[in-house]
């Protein structure tokens, strides 16, 4: 999987940008011996934007590019000029892509429909300037708001393929092979396990111009809940879709018993996967004749609707498609993006590689592009007992001067 170039899962640091501070600057010109405050506020931090895009197929952009930093908001200025807001940072995933804390695999937000935008990070709001204070009590207040510090998050993106049909099954079931009998995909096929490494999708044509989407995820084995297999790396993309097809070739030793494990599998996984519309497909019944292919009808389960199918002589393929086609266009099923209930990722769901990624950026440390201290590092007995760093309202001390720098005129 560490060449390939669909990445379903990756672990990112963002941070959104830090609010500027308001100034506390005093209006000051010839023939205005008392001017009054008129300090501005400070520009909002950016925000870090989550953007669904169509045309995008993996998390391989987001691979390479692990720390996403949006830009800081200025600080105010006199004549009650407001500091520049910072720059948002969208960051375009793929629709169907789900967003978890990385340090405890709760989950956040999902993005499910191209264009959809939602605001991962906020950033932090600008301080206000001292003419805000100002009042017939309070005529020249010397402090004003610092702005809110920076939310710094590790988080996980893991990509859930959007299809209306899946294919389930145990490894050389003979997905790969029924997908490039109805659509133009070319996944690979071959007389081994496991040959479907990544999951593969593909537009299968129906009549009247109609067509819908169907996924190839790679084969699930007893225990693949359990991290077994390559299951467990792939079952989520299951979650998807809007109905599952089952397959089991017509040479195996017991269908229905077969048909039971990949159940339980999906109900250890996620037990809501048992609430999607479910078909059974026999695969490879060229090799069954009038006499096996009624033997066999008679164990399987009853509570599935079946057919017997060959992709390489086409045999039931037309019936297939039209169980399909009924089965997704009914209207207690959910098309594309079915509402499910998105479990925390716990230590056996987790990708090993992406989670032991060092990041090499440090919390606290300054940004080049940063001047004078960082207020997220600063406690509040710095500024004084009116300086509240998790409050809404927080200012400077009144006893604390104007700044030397401010540019002031001469009283001449």
């Amino acid at each position: 999987m560490a060449d390939s170039n669909f990445i379903d899962y990756v672990k990112i640091l963002c941070r959104s940008g830090k609010g500027g501070a308001g100034s506390r600057h005093f209006y000051r010109a010839k023939y205005v011996p008392k001017g009054g405050p008129d300090g501005g506020d400070g520009g909002r931090g950016g925000h870090i934007i989550l953007k669904g895009n169509a045309h995008m197929w993996t998390l391989l952009p987001l691979k390479y590019r692990r720390h996403i930093f949006a830009g800081n908001g200025q600080s105010g200025s006199g004549g009650r000029s407001f500091g520049k807001d910072g720059e948002d940072v969208v960051v375009e995933v793929p629709c169907g892509t789900v967003v978890f804390d990385a340090e405890t695999g709760e989950f956040l937000c999902e993005v499910t429909y191209d264009g959809q935008e939602v605001k991962l990070l906020r950033g932090g709001r600008g301080g206000l300037g001292n003419w805000h204070f100002k009042s017939a009590t309070n005529r020249t207040p010397r402090y004003a708001q610092p702005g809110e510090p920076a939310i710094e998050k590790s988080i996980i993106l893991e990509l859930k393929v959007l299809a209306d049909v899946g294919l389930v099954g145990f490894p050389n079931a003979g997905k790969s092979t029924l997908l490039s009998a109805v659509s133009a995909a070319r996944p690979k096929i071959a007389d081994y396990p496991f040959t479907t490494m990544e999951p593969q999708l593909g537009i299968v044509s129906y009549r009247d111009n109609r067509s819908f989407v169907m996924a190839d995820i790679p084969g699930i084995i007893e225990g693949a809940s359990e991290g077994k297999g390559l299951g467990l790396r792939f079952l989520r993309h299951i979650e998807r879709n809007a109905v599952l097809l089952f397959m089991i070739p017509a040479d195996a030793d017991d269908i229905a018993a077969e048909y039971k494990i990949l159940v339980n599998e999906l109900k250890q996984f996620n037990p809501q996967l048992l609430d999607k519309h479910r078909i059974l497909a026999i695969s490879k019944s060229d090799m069954l004749d009038d006499e096996l292919i009624e033997a066999v009808r008679e164990t399987l389960p009853d509570d599935i609707p079946y057919v017997f199918i060959s992709a390489v002589t086409g045999q039931g393929i037309t019936e297939l498609k039209d169980v399909l086609w009924r089965a997704i266009t009914d209207d207690d099923n959910r098309l594309a993006t079915p509402d499910i209930t998105h479990r925390a990722l716990d230590q056996s769901h987790r990708v090993r590689e992406e989670d032991e990624f060092i990041f090499q950026y440090q919390p606290g440390e300054q940004d080049e592009d940063d001047e004078g201290e960082d207020l997220q590092n600063i406690s509040a007995d710095t500024w004084g007992d009116d300086y509240d760093v998790d409050g809404d309202d927080y200012m400077w001390d009144e006893d604390v001067e104007p700044d030397e720098n401010e540019p002031r005129k001469d009283d001449k």
